[in-house]
């Protein structure tokens, strides 16, 4: 790629971006540039970057989940009920909670690839009764015996780096393999282009759709199982507002919300962008609670901004196609 190009993409004008806050911030607050400061966004953060991996699948074919932050909720209350009566180690309960996301998320996915019913629909449903059925279940109450085993996992540091980091990362190398290098991949990406096109050149948009919600039902229960080794406990009133987040990252990391583009390395980078604007409210003392108005406008700027370009290049492809006709 030349130079020209490499500018051009949006995961490039990210890091920019990223690098100006970050030497604005620390300017301001020299805490931000420590070790221990962004060991711990990094953490805080894994677990929105691995659920928005999951995600990114499904922008990329024209979809989007608004239930994953019930989900997740949900999950961690399976998964802790599960700690707390049954046992087990910390293999097991990796496997109890992503096997309990593919499940919860493998309801979207039925009901959108077999009824074809819209994705906002469907989750807008799920969502009510993700978080209905797991307030039912808990009363709204936490559940803090959480074995010490598992306490102990979540303290464990690699190099003082977090264990939940690492998690992230190996999240990110999967997703980057599955979308760059497995047919399932091409075909993410072929649906969000053109559906029809798609099953013209071999693929099936049912299967697409299916393995696609499971594999976020995959990377929400592995999110949930980080969430709960880093709290400790299970909160059925968690995960507020969670899904913004997430989709925004995917949005400010270049997944057109139109289907069709997206990658890891802008949703590695959306996330990151997120997790520098809220330190950066805290460390200069600006209230949290804009950290939610920045976020949604972030969100409308980069949908807008997306949807501006499309028309463009629209509009110039007609252009071309008028002259050669002419």
């Amino acid at each position: 790629m030349t130079v020209k190009n490499i500018l051009k993409k949006k995961e490039t004008n990210l890091i920019f971006v990223i690098l100006f806050l970050v030497i604005l911030i620390s300017s301001v607050n020299r805490t931000f540039l420590t070790f221990q400061n962004i060991t711990d966004i990094l953490r805080s953060y894994a677990v929105y970057g691995t659920v928005a991996l999951g995600m990114l699948l499904v922008i990329i074919t024209g979809g989007i989940d608004v239930s994953v932050g019930s989900m997740a909720a949900a999950i961690t209350v399976v998964v802790g009920n599960f700690m707390v009566h049954i046992g087990g180690n910390v293999f097991i309960v990796v496997i109890v909670s992503c096997v309990t996301g593919i499940v919860f998320s493998l309801i979207n996915g039925f009901l959108i690839a077999k009824l074809n019913i819209p994705a906002i629909v469907v989750t807008l449903g799920t969502l009510s009764i993700f978080r209905g059925v797991e307030l039912f279940i808990t009363g709204g109450s936490w559940i803090t015996a959480i074995p010490q085993w598992f306490i102990n996992f979540g303290k464990i540091k690699i190099a003082g780096i977090p264990v939940q980091i690492f998690f992230w990362i190996l999240a990110g190398l999967i997703t980057f393999f599955v979308l760059n290098y497995t047919r399932f991949g091409r075909g993410v990406y072929a649906y969000g282009g053109n559906p029809e096109a798609a099953t013209r050149v071999g693929f099936s948009n049912t299967r697409t759709i299916l393995l696609v919600w499971t594999f976020l039902g995959f990377m929400v229960g592995l999110a949930s199982f980080m969430h709960l080794s880093i709290v400790r406990h299970v909160d059925p009133n968690a995960f507020s507002s969670f899904e913004l987040t997430v989709i925004a990252a995917c949005v400010l990391g270049g997944a057109n919300i139109m289907g069709g583009e997206g990658s890891v390395v802008g949703s590695f980078l959306g996330v990151i962008l997120l997790a520098v604007v809220e330190n950066g409210l805290i460390l200069t003392h600006i209230s949290p609670y804009w950290h939610k108005v920045i976020v949604g406008a972030v969100v409308l700027t980069a949908v807008t901004t997306d949807v501006i370009q499309i028309k463009r290049r629209e509009h110039r492809m007609a252009k071309i196609d008028v002259d050669e006709n002419y």
